[in-house]
């Protein structure tokens, strides 16, 4: 056992004032990372049995939007891959008690092992022209950085509601900058700009080498193989009750007391069937609110996906459902109900000719796993692809390489195919990107042996939405006494959504408050405490113009 971990062990504690019991059970509600993490934080950090943890999902398999699966000869598919930094804190506290699959390590020493062996420096983070741009400047005139400093200071408070776009004329999103920060962390400018505020200070230590990808960590294999799957046999091994293909559709509440309210059951459905868990006042509920991967359509290589709405999916169900006359539960239409700012599409090429891959190494200089995202600046879907190290899926032959790629203008034509992105089959888009890379005389060959699987996401980005204070509710709402929020749609100040981080410290915190748990989470490392990062990051988008 390491220092931190002795160290965390001599903390760990129950608070009998709660109004939980020793004896009682703890329901999480989706399948997810966040209620992952919070059963294992319950485990190891309250000391709960683990036959007491159930957690319920509508879906056959766990991860929720960390997912991976698929074979060579059907393709593999993967919605979409989840960059790490070396201050995830919390993401490293958790999975630092977490051995991986073989049991030679934990999946935090197996990260940082490989990350220093195989570090991301792209040679290619942007492609015009079929030619590849090594660290392109970012092309920040004086106005541009003027207003970036102001969002830097200015309090969230004074954002409310506003849009990126509220505060740049469009010569911004013209910038090199912008084609950079907006493909790397999915950001469109009608998004939310106290998002775009906390990311420029969250990542503000990483402005530097943003264009060239420095500080960016990666899993051995996908985050469905490399941390969902070890940390579902820890949970299995402990006796944590999966309830799989079960859909929580509302909460039932006992509301007699104003000061100590508490879920009084579960309104679920499997295969169609209805039924009711009754939840004690002992009990604890954990609820995973919404859900950026629900209603995720597939098409295939001949196939084009279809777009599909929440209706039956039951992440936002639940909440429009127990949100209703209740406002301290947030705002779920603020995220749900806008699909057409927040869907894109990604798809999953399943390669059998290493045509393609020996293409893309020769114009970015970079191996797979090296390089990261590599943006075609001139697509009209603002495409962007990811060769990552093979095999990326635990099983996956040696002579089959598997990429992954997105855009962010699904709605536009093509530059090389005339149909939008999300009118395309699979070979259509890879038509699109090949396109791009200039490179008709292996076209062909590539599009004749791929499988290309696009995945169509109405959800995706909502989390980015402009929203109001109290859209997104606290973890522990005022007045409740068994109920608390996990997930990307709660509110945990300073943090950033659409990262693996925000869902597993939600959930820690969650964890820590409801039981009285003596310890809070590792502190969040924000740009707004450290000036000379600040200053750093400042000076290089000043000097890279």
């Amino acid at each position: 056992m390491n220092e931190r971990s002795s160290q965390s062990e001599g903390t760990r504690s129950r608070d009998k004032s709660q109004c939980m019991s020793d004896d009682g059970r703890f329901y999480l509600v989706g399948g997810g990372i966040a209620s992952l993490a919070a059963a294992a934080f319950l485990i190891r950090d309250a000391k709960v049995p683990g036959h007491l943890i159930s957690i319920f999902e509508e879906l056959n398999k766990l991860g929720g939007s960390l997912d991976g699966g698929g074979t060579p000869d059907d393709g593999y598919i993967i919605r979409g891959g989840r960059m790490l930094e070396s201050r995830y804190s919390c993401t490293y506290d958790l999975f630092d008690s977490i051995p991986t699959t073989d049991g030679r390590t934990t999946v935090t020493k197996e990260i940082f092992s490989w990350n220093a062996n195989a570090r991301t420096h792209s040679k290619s983070r942007l492609v015009r022209d079929g030619k590849r741009q090594e660290s392109p400047a970012y092309g920040l005139a004086r106005k541009h950085l003027a207003t970036i400093a102001r969002l830097a200071v200015e309090p969230e408070s004074l954002l409310d509601a506003s849009r990126i776009d509220d505060h740049f004329d469009q010569s911004f999103f013209e910038t090199n900058f912008w084609v950079i920060w907006a493909t790397t962390f999915a950001f469109q400018p009608w998004h939310s700009a106290v998002e775009f505020r906390r990311y420029l200070l969250r990542f503000a230590h990483m402005t530097p080498g943003l264009n060239r990808l420095d500080g960016i960590m990666r899993t051995v294999f996908n985050q469905y193989d490399s941390m969902v799957v070890p940390l579902k046999k820890w949970l299995g091994e402990r006796g944590v009750n999966f309830r799989h293909n079960t859909k929580v559709v509302d909460l039932h509440f006992d509301e007699t007391d104003p000061e100590a309210r508490c879920v009084s059951g579960l309104a679920c459905e499997t295969g169609g069937i209805k039924s009711v868990v009754p939840v004690q006042r002992n009990d604890v509920v954990l609820v995973t609110l919404g859900s950026m991967t629900a209603s995720s359509s597939f098409g295939t290589t001949c196939r084009r996906p279809k777009l599909e709405l929440h209706e039956g999916s039951g992440a936002w169900e639940l909440w429009k459902n127990i949100a209703a006359g209740r406002p301290k539960f947030g705002n779920p239409s603020t995220f749900a109900d806008h699909v057409n700012e927040s869907k894109w599409l990604s798809f999953t090429a399943t390669l059998h000719d290493p045509t393609f891959f020996e293409l893309i190494r020769n114009l970015t200089g970079n191996v797979p796993g090296e390089g990261g995202l590599i943006t075609f600046s001139e697509s009209n879907w603002l495409a962007s692809i990811v060769l990552p190290h093979q095999p990326h899926f635990v099983g996956q032959p040696r002579d089959v390489q598997v990429f992954w790629g997105y855009g962010l203008f699904v709605d536009r034509p093509g530059n090389y195919v005339e149909k939008a992105m999300a009118e395309c089959t699979g070979r259509e888009i890879l038509t699109e990107i090949l396109g791009h890379l200039r490179v008709e005389e292996s076209a062909a060959r590539i599009l004749d042996d791929a499988i290309c699987i696009p995945c169509l996401m109405p959800y995706i980005t909502s989390q980015f939405l402009a929203r109001r204070r109290g859209d997104r509710p606290q973890i522990i709402p005022e007045g409740w006494a068994n109920l608390a929020f996990i997930g990307q749609f709660c509110e945990v100040p300073d943090d950033v959504v659409f990262t693996v981080e925000y869902s597993i410290r939600s959930a820690q915190a969650a964890v820590y408050r409801l039981l009285g748990i003596d310890r809070s989470p590792p502190a969040i490392h924000s740009g707004k405490h450290d000036v000379r990062g600040l200053y750093r990051a400042m000076e290089a988008l000043v000097k890279s113009n």
